[in-house]
């Protein structure tokens, strides 16, 4: 056990934690950067680790409104997770994880989501991969024409977000966004100081790009959609246009809208490659004639931990009626670790401590990665970290917890 005293972080303390945040990640120091990061901050949920009065290593929690299968639900946004390289191996991490995952369970959300820097730590305290994304790197020449079915609307108009103009449609991308987020698993309502760290654009984000741009996709309702993106300019040695396009950020509220946004991004003058991520069930993989062009790399997302397993699987959907006894092992939360009754289907779910025989024993870890819909039990059960005591118990578990969007997330927190 470390000696050293945790509690939440006072606001003028935070620049201190601040710094031990920038050395622990090693990154440089911004202070437009640090003041986003400030403002997004509840700082009655830190938790900040003390070297008699240094700040050593800390975590916090961002109170967020994510979907879940069936509905937008209170989740716990765990960020700033860090440890001075000089107070390293001293049992802080652990002390901080277990602290914070104590506090969430007596008072808090019974779900608590990550992006994690390095997986194996996160497995540790309980965490598992719920869901994944698609990098692209897109070359536009030739290469992206749509299928011959694709959706199209023509009552569908765009509208240009030219350079520091962006932020005066945020009403508008605000109201895409928000009627967007029940549309998929993951996705979380965005405050006003997110979207001011969203919608930042100065030189640390640019990152040799050139300024924030947009497009909103409209009809006589009013926004369906929009794209943010920048374009870093360029020629090659020929004096051909060798510009590339990072998307950073698209959400749209129908296929139409999806299909006439990404035709703006696939079809600017000059641009030669697009870079962006996306679900791993993005609808541009059906939308492109030929999807071997998106070059497309595949990569661990959104992270889960079931803090209160009984609470967390009561508050969501089931995509097929489920009624099975779960015994989840679980070494870092004691309370989870006992037999469950899970009943549910598409309209909610039940979920109470039990003294009847298991069907199956499941990791809490697997559990979250599940959680959203987008990870099969069933591959667990393969790869022998899931036992089955009733045949064909992971199959009724695997099919109820599934859903029929993928999660994604889409933004860092």
């Amino acid at each position: 056990m470390n000696s050293y005293p945790i509690r939440p972080v006072q606001a003028e303390e935070w620049p201190a934690f601040a710094a031990v945040d920038v050395e622990a990640f090693n990154i440089e120091g911004d202070e437009t950067e640090g003041a986003l990061f400030s403002a997004m901050q509840e700082f009655d949920r830190t938790l900040v680790a003390f070297d008699g009065s240094a700040p050593v290593g800390g975590t916090a929690l961002y109170s967020l409104r994510m979907a879940v299968p069936g509905g937008v639900r209170e989740v716990a946004g765990v960020t700033a997770v860090a440890v001075d390289p000089s107070h390293r191996r001293r049992g802080i991490l652990r002390s901080l994880m277990t602290r914070q995952l104590t506090d969430l369970h007596e008072g808090g959300e019974a779900v608590a989501a990550l992006y994690a820097s390095e997986s194996p730590i996160y497995r540790r305290y309980g965490y598992g991969v719920a869901s994944h994304e698609l990098s692209y790197r897109i070359p536009t020449r030739g290469s992206t024409a749509y299928v011959r079915d694709a959706p199209d609307d023509p009552g569908l108009r765009v509208r240009l977000l030219r350079p520091g103009k962006v932020d005066e449609a945020r009403q508008d991308l605000a109201k895409v966004h928000a009627e967007a987020v029940p549309l998929r698993p993951g996705r979380y309502e965005r405050t006003e100081a997110r979207w001011n760290s969203r919608l930042s654009d100065g030189e640390s984000r640019r990152r040799g790009s050139g300024p924030l741009r947009g497009v909103i996709v409209e009809d006589a309702t009013g926004p369906r959609g929009y794209a943010l993106f920048r374009i870093k300019d360029g020629w090659d040695s020929h004096g051909v246009p060798d510009c590339e396009l990072t998307l950073v950020d698209l959400v749209a509220l129908d296929p139409a809208a999806y299909a006439v946004t990404w035709r703006q991004l696939l079809d600017r003058d000059l641009v030669s490659t697009v870079v962006a991520q996306g679900p791993v069930d993005d609808p541009l993989t059906r939308l492109l004639a030929e999807p071997r062009h998106l070059h497309s790399t595949w990569s661990d997302e959104l992270w889960v931990r079931l803090v209160d397993v009984d609470r967390a699987l009561g508050m969501r959907a089931y995509a097929a009626p489920v009624d099975v006894v779960i015994d989840v092992t679980d070494p870092v939360c004691p309370w989870n670790e006992r037999r469950f009754r899970l009943s549910g289907d598409r309209s909610g779910g039940t979920c109470t401590p039990t003294g009847d025989p298991a069907d199956l024993t499941v990791p809490v870890q697997a559990l979250g990665s599940a959680y959203l819909g987008g990870e099969s039990l069933g591959s667990y059960h393969t790869a022998g970290l899931v036992s089955e005591h009733r045949p064909g118990a992971v199959a009724h578990l695997s099919t109820a917890m599934s859903w029929g969007v993928k999660p994604h997330c889409g933004l860092m927190f």
